[in-house]
This record gives C-alpha cells, sequence and structure tokens, in this order.
C-alpha cells in the first residue's frame, strides 16, 4: 500500500468519525470543536488531491472565521441542549433511513457523472500555471455567470439573515436620526417674554429688632 493511499483512509477516517460526532455529541461546544476537527481532515484529504486552493480556503474561511463564530455565539447564548435532544432517538431512525436513501442517491449520479478514467487532460497551458490561478482562469472565464448568480444570492441572504434579527424591542431606548435631522429651532427652544420684577430688600425679624437696644444697654 502506497503512503498517500495509507494517509487517504487515515483522513478518511477521522473525517467520518468527526462528522457522526456533530450530530451525536451533547455539549454543542464539543460538536463544534469536531466540526474543526472534521474540517481539517477535509482539507487534509484535498491536499492528497492536489487541490492546494481548496485546502488552505477551507482552513482559512471555515475553521478560521465561520467556526469562531459558531464557538462564540454557541457560548455565549445559554441553549437548552435536553429540550433540543428530547425526540432525538425517537425520530432517529427515520433521519437513519433517509440519510441512506441520500447518500446512495449522490453515490449513484456521482459515479455515473464523474468517469474519471475517460476525464479529458488539461490543456498544456492550462497544466503549466498555479492551481490557484488555474481555477481562477476557470472560474471567471467558463463559469462566470454562475460566480455572479451565487453572489447575489450570498448578498440576498446576508440582507435576509440582518432584516429577520432586526425586530424593535419595547425596552430598548433609541431615536429616530430622521427627525433628529429635521428638526428645527422653534421645536426645541421657546422664548417666553415677562414683565420685569423688582426684589425689594427684605426686612430684618421683629424679635431680632427688639433685643438689639437691650444688649447695648447692658454693655
Amino acid at each position: 500500500m502506497q503512503t498517500t493511499t495509507l494517509l487517504f483512509y487515515i483522513f478518511s477516517l477521522v473525517l467520518v468519525y468527526a462528522a457522526f460526532r456533530v450530530i451525536t455529541a451533547k455539549s454543542p461546544v464539543s460538536a463544534a470543536l469536531h466540526l474543526v476537527l472534521a474540517f481539517f481532515n477535509a482539507s487534509c484529504v484535498w491536499m492528497l488531491l492536489q487541490a492546494e486552493f481548496l485546502a488552505i480556503a477551507l482552513v482559512l474561511v471555515y475553521v478560521g472565521a465561520v467556526m469562531v463564530l459558531f464557538l462564540f455565539v454557541v457560548m455565549m447564548l445559554d441553549i437548552n441542549i435536553d429540550s433540543l435532544r428530547r425526540n432525538f432517538w425517537k425520530h432517529f431512525p427515520v433521519a437513519g433511513i433517509i440519510g441512506a436513501i441520500i447518500a446512495v442517491e449522490m453515490a449513484f449520479v456521482l459515479v455515473r457523472g464523474f468517469d474519471v478514467k475517460q476525464a479529458a487532460p488539461f490543456a498544456p497551458e492550462v497544466a503549466k500555471v498555479a492551481n490557484t490561478k488555474a481555477l481562477g482562469i476557470d472560474l471567471y472565464t467558463n463559469y462566470l455567470f454562475p460566480v455572479q448568480v451565487a453572489a447575489v444570492i450570498l448578498l440576498v441572504a446576508i440582507i435576509a439573515a440582518i432584516a429577520l434579527t432586526l425586530r424593535a424591542r419595547k425596552d430598548a431606548k433609541g431615536q429616530n436620526p430622521a427627525e433628529q435631522v429635521r428638526v428645527k429651532k422653534a421645536d426645541r427652544l421657546r422664548i417666553v417674554k415677562m414683565a420685569p420684577v423688582i426684589e425689594q430688600p427684605s426686612a430684618p425679624p421683629a424679635d431680632a429688632a427688639a433685643s438689639a437696644p437691650t444688649q447695648g444697654g447692658q454693655a
């Protein structure tokens, strides 16, 4: 057995185990960490297939950004896992059957749709360039329209996610910027004319005026 084949089986077994633990782990943090392990092993498999750009992109984008966000959200939210897993084993047989059917269908489509033995070789000018450059040339020449459609779909998904999570709270205090811009001086300042009032000096108390001569006579 060659070294590449042995490494492929090792990475594949760890990938399958990590993926299984993602859906069976009781703790969401443990499930997220197993998903990170699955991404790492998938990137190793892509490295064996000489798809260096996809492997690095998987590690940088999903492990370095998406999974860090997942862990942050999971740790910040107090998720009640017991209520979510209450009927897990009750629906597990049906879910397992559906998953097996989907796996068989995908295998049937992939085996019939991709014939590696009869695949056309790369053009000589494409075979000389690097993997990343060849992928970029193929994406932005032959598949430019699908890339643009995917970009628009992702943009719509981002806007929809922000719109769904942007909810008005009754206990939140905020200001309307449009009203602040349209405000006028008369809305904030009111000038009131009043007649002048002259204050008279206050007279001394009666008991203080009566006791003053007495104290002088005693002195």
